[in-house]
C-alpha cells in the first residue's frame, strides 16, 4: 500500500428483509471505484450475523463469528457506515458491532452514507456521531444522505434522476475527500506515535 492510498471499510448495517442498503452500497462503489486513493472492503452485516450477548471471552463460535470481522476491523484506515434510520435512530446489530470492538475504532475516520424517510437517515447519523466520539473516532461532517430513495435508484445504485445524481456524486467527493485526508493523516500519526501509548 502506498503513502497515498488508504484502506476503508465500508460497513452495510442494515440486515432486514427487503433492504435497501445494497442499493445504497452498490451506489456507493460507483464512486470509490472513480478513485484511485483507496482499497475497499465491504463488511455486510447481513453476511456477519455477531453474538448479541456481549461476553469477557467469547466462546468458541461467538470467536469464530468476531475473527470474520475485527482483522477487518483493525485493518482499516477509515470507515464508512451505511445507515438507514429505525425509529429515529441507527439499527440495533450496528451498535452490537461497534460495542464488540474498541481499538479498532480508535484515531481512525468515520464517514456516514444514510437514507430514510424525509430526514434521509440524518437522525441516525447524529445518534451515532457522540458513540464514535467515545470510541476516541473522527467523524466527518460531511455526509451522504437519500432522502425517500426508493424507486429513485435502479439496483446497480445508479440514479434514475440525472440532476439529483449529480448532486449526491459531488456531496460523495466532498465527502471522501475530507475521508482521505483524515484517513491518510491519522494513519501516519498512529504510526509516530502510537494511539494512547
Amino acid at each position: 500500500m502506498s503513502q497515498t492510498t488508504y484502506r476503508l471499510a465500508v460497513i452495510v448495517s442494515s440486515t432486514r428483509a427487503g433492504r435497501f442498503a445494497p442499493t445504497v452500497a452498490n451506489w456507493l462503489a460507483q464512486q470509490t471505484d472513480q478513485r484511485t486513493d483507496v482499497e475497499v472492503d465491504v463488511i455486510d452485516l447481513a453476511d456477519h450475523p455477531l453474538p448479541v450477548h456481549l461476553t469477557g471471552e467469547p466462546g468458541p463460535e461467538d470467536a469464530a463469528a468476531l475473527s470474520a470481522v475485527t482483522p477487518r476491523l483493525a485493518a482499516a484506515d477509515a470507515f464508512v457506515v451505511i445507515t438507514p434510520e429505525y425509529n429515529h435512530s441507527y439499527p440495533a446489530l450496528l451498535k452490537n458491532l461497534i460495542d464488540w470492538h474498541y481499538t479498532q475504532w480508535q484515531a481512525k475516520p468515520v464517514a456516514f452514507v444514510s437514507y430514510g424517510g424525509l430526514s434521509g437517515g440524518l437522525r441516525s447519523v447524529e445518534h451515532l456521531r457522540p458513540v464514535f466520539a467515545e470510541l476516541h473516532a473522527v467523524t466527518i461532517r460531511e455526509t451522504v444522505s437519500f432522502h425517500s430513495p426508493w424507486g429513485k435508484l435502479d439496483e446497480t445504485g445508479t440514479h434514475l434522476d440525472e440532476e439529483a445524481g449529480d448532486a449526491a456524486r459531488a456531496a460523495a467527493k466532498v465527502m471522501l475527500d475530507q475521508l482521505a485526508w483524515w484517513a491518510l493523516s491519522l494513519r501516519e500519526a498512529r504510526e509516530k506515535r502510537p494511539y494512547g501509548a
